[in-house]
């Protein structure tokens, strides 16, 4: 049987891999995601797979985990991702196109 992680264990792996990821790639596509199923969620992810990432998380432990890594890092120019993130939004890293994911993501929109 599976050791059941904790909140704090949990909040630290989500931590770990925001920080790879805004390390690893370069550019970061915000994206809404009211309305948004699960199914419609897992066919961007399909769709986006081999290069880009989808990231979904709690706004707090999201700001939190980008000013922490641009304390650590200096490096600054994330910080501008903070007011960003309002409402039911995600984090798609990609080191393609913005153009081209944003249409991949796009192409799964339901009316």
């Amino acid at each position: 049987m599976a050791v059941k992680l904790t909140k704090m264990q949990k909040k630290m792996n989500y931590d770990a891999k925001l920080s790879k990821l805004l390390d690893h790639y370069t550019q970061i596509l915000v994206v809404g995601a009211d309305n948004v199923g699960s199914n419609q969620l897992q066919n961007i992810r399909h769709g986006l797979r081999g290069d880009s990432i989808v990231l979904m998380g709690k706004n707090t432990m999201m700001k939190r985990t980008i000013r922490l890594h641009a304390e650590k890092t200096g490096n600054k120019d994330v910080l501008n991702l903070v007011p960003l993130l309002v409402g039911n939004v995600g984090l798609v890293f990609t080191k393609g196109d913005l153009k081209e994911v944003s249409d991949v993501v796009a192409k799964y929109k339901v009316m």
